[in-house]
């Protein structure tokens, strides 16, 4: 009923209604009173012959048959349900997509907090890198981290190696992180002997006793054209200090890139080292080493700026600094230790606990090296007393500055 009618109506039960307009309403009333009628009479019918229509249209036409009839309904009751069916699963679908984006956008908002607090995604890397650099002899990656939306960190990286005195990609490395926990890190190498293959041998009594002919080690050496360089797994006579080995790499033309160091019995099979553990030349500096130098504050408006700073590590001898090494090798342990589960997500890592406790009572002694150069200088250390053993790695064409 529209508001029109309905002020008609008002108008007319108090008497102020204009006469044509009244006339007008009481014909329309007179209507809808025969309609009213005609309907009441139609449904009393339907009673009493049991829900079917008898009585002939106005028109004059036979009133449709009961079986037509209870069709056409049947037909509107369908068409309603399925409109109905449709609405409702447009409004589920609307429901459901609305309810993932705003979770999508939470959950990112989330994350970015989460990961940022306290720099846990450079901490995670940190993590990460340094277990590889301290299990993976002569291997290195640097991991770039990207947030996801439901709190999930991807770190990423390639895996290099220094071979001459070029720095070369041997595979990428990938790891995904939700909360701070880690799945197990993805290793692909562009050859799969990257991955595994050169190993090092213990000092012990029985000096190279049970260790087999190294020989052809030194004929591929031999072999190799002058103007190549390559990568090679030296194992030590005997346990030496950090220091101790630097000074007799010092007068070779040869640049040291890891050092394996004896972290006791839990990492080896008899003389051969099957969990080395060992640090690399260049040392691994964590965030609370660096040294913040000459800061900057720059303003960016009226209560703004911006502060920037440059940061230094730490100074090392060419061949020297061994106990600032050694402690950064500990202190690089000890940080793993802290994050065990992310870092042992990463790579394997036996005992390291154990190991850990075996270097702080002991001191780190290093029975293992691997050096890198011409292959000229390389053959030179066959006649060298404290070279054991000798496992010849990457292989490139000539790189080398004197």
């Amino acid at each position: 009923m529209s508001e029109e009618f309905k002020e008609k109506l008002r108008q007319y039960s108090e008497g102020t209604l204009p006469e044509e307009e009244r006339e007008e309403l009481e014909s329309e009333l007179a209507k809808l009173e025969a309609y009213q009628q005609y309907l009441e009479e139609q449904m009393e019918q339907e009673e009493q012959t049991g829900g079917r229509w008898t009585k002939a249209d106005p028109e004059g036409g036979a009133a449709p048959g009961p079986k037509k009839t209870k069709r056409k309904a049947k037909r509107r009751e369908k068409s309603i349900i399925r409109r109905g069916k449709w609405k409702a699963r447009i409004t589920n679908t609307f429901t459901v997509f609305s309810a993932l984006l705003i979770f999508t956008v939470i959950s990112s908002i989330i994350t970015t907090v989460f990961y940022s607090t306290g720099d846990r995604g450079d901490t995670y890397s940190d993590v990460v890198s340094s277990a590889i650099a301290v299990t993976r002899p002569n291997t290195t990656v640097r991991l770039s981290s990207n947030a996801h939306y439901f709190f999930r960190l991807e770190l990423t990286g390639n895996l290099l190696r220094q071979v001459g005195g070029e720095s070369i990609q041997v595979g990428n490395y990938t790891q995904n992180l939700f909360l701070g926990r880690g799945n197990p890190g993805e290793f692909n190498w562009t050859d799969e002997r990257n991955g595994s293959g050169n190993i090092f041998y213990y000092p012990s009594a029985k000096g190279t006793a049970g260790r087999g002919d190294n020989s052809d080690q030194w004929k591929r050496l031999e072999k190799l054209p002058e103007g190549t360089v390559a990568e090679a797994y030296l194992s030590l006579g005997h346990l030496y200090t950090t220091d101790e080995l630097l000074k007799q790499l010092e007068p070779l033309n040869l640049q040291p890139v890891w050092f394996g160091a004896d972290a006791g019995p839990s990492t080896r099979e008899d003389d051969v080292v099957v969990y080395p553990l060992g640090f690399p030349y260049q040392p691994m500096w964590h965030k609370d080493d660096m040294k913040k130098s000459e800061v900057t504050t720059t303003k960016t408006g009226w209560f703004s700026s911006v502060s920037s700073y440059s940061s230094v590590s730490p100074s090392v001898d060419e061949y020297g600094s061994g106990a600032l090494r050694d402690a950064n090798f500990i202190k690089t342990l000890k940080l793993l230790q802290q994050h065990q589960t992310l870092a042992g997500r990463a790579v394997h890592i036996n005992q390291l606990d154990t190991s850990l406790a075996y270097l702080e009572q002991n001191g780190v002694k290093l029975y293992g090296a691997v050096v890198t150069g011409p292959v000229k200088e390389l053959l030179k250390l066959r006649e060298a007393s404290w070279v054991s053993h000798l496992q010849v790695g990457e292989v490139r064409l000539w790189n080398w500055q004197e």
